[in-house]
């Protein structure tokens, strides 16, 4: 494992502590002062969702109220850690002050125009998309689909922009037993260098979205590409469409290996909690639930390119 270049230590600055996450030995988790906290929400209370929706620049006076509490240095460590390869996610909540979705929206509009703009999100018509997971499922993708695998994949895949950063913020959830996250650090993934030096790891292929995405145009991507002379990746098997039997079963064989590596790591994140991840070397999925009629999850997601 490579060691990170702020060295696994605990930062503590005003209002705010980043240490390294009990959870994934390559994150960040960071915690903010109950008082940071409740004078951010205070400050922010008479800003509605409608407003961050229909005004694009309030959805930076949101991160300017929150670094405005903090210290200087706050917004370039957490920059830092999405961009450094031998990190690049973090894990910050509410820490139980609010239960609010409307506040949630807030705190996680906050932290992603921290470190850049969030891709118009065509499912939504919106620059976030909250969706919910249930007990019955007639969607056109695995996002919604409780009870099966959501295998590992790269987010912004058939979209015609940058996705460099993702972020994901549970809202709530009833009767939810399994669906953690699933995580993958490529420069974990013990079949790396094979799939990355494979013939066709560069080769071209066609991404396409099913029409709950409300993208029609076709996208032509890598698997591979480099960043920073770093491999990065981009994959989802979902909406890849090969045109060989050889790149069908290099995917096949690419997505199986990721599948079954002992570094994908299941990941809980609480009510009210967000996770961020570098999209260029961070896979992620979803583990299946345990059936139940009355199973309810609400997720919020944002993404979008570095500032």
């Amino acid at each position: 494992m490579i060691e990170t270049k702020l060295e696994r230590k605990t930062i503590k600055g005003n209002g705010y502590e980043i240490k390294p996450s009990l959870d994934h030995g390559r994150m960040y988790e960071i915690e903010l002062d109950r008082e940071v906290l409740a004078r951010f929400f205070e400050e922010v209370k008479t800003i509605s969702s409608q407003q961050l929706d229909y005004i694009p620049y309030m959805r930076f006076i949101m991160t300017d109220k929150l670094v405005k509490l903090l210290d200087e240095n706050f917004q370039k460590t957490v920059r830092g850690i999405l961009h450094d390869r031998s990190t690049g996610g973090f894990t910050v909540g509410v820490g139980g002050y609010t239960e609010d979705t409307e506040e949630y929206v807030k705190f996680s509009t906050a932290f992603s125009h921290l470190v850049g703009i969030p891709n118009f999100d065509a499912m939504s018509g919106n620059y976030y998309a909250r969706f919910s997971v249930k007990h019955t499922d007639d969607s056109d993708s695995y996002l919604r689909q409780a009870y099966r695998l959501f295998t590992l994949h790269t987010d912004g895949t058939y979209v015609d922009e940058a996705t460099d950063w993702l972020l994901m913020m549970k809202f709530g959830e009833e009767h939810a037993v399994g669906g953690r996250s699933r995580l993958l650090h490529l420069d974990d993934w013990e079949d790396l260098d094979h799939f990355y030096n494979h013939p066709l790891a560069t080769q071209k292929l066609v991404y396409k979205a099913p029409p709950s995405k409300n993208v029609i145009k076709e996208v032509f991507r890598t698997t591979f590409y480099e960043r920073n002379n770093e491999p990065c990746m981009c994959f989802i098997d979902q909406f890849v469409h090969p045109s060989s039997i050889e790149e069908a079963t290099y995917l096949k064989d690419l997505s199986s290996s990721m599948e079954k590596s002992s570094e994908t790591k299941g990941v809980d994140l609480p009510e009210g909690k967000l996770v961020m991840l570098n999209n260029h070397f961070w896979l992620h999925g979803r583990e299946a639930f345990e059936e139940n009629p009355a199973l309810h999850r609400e997720l919020l997601r944002q993404r979008g390119r570095f500032a």
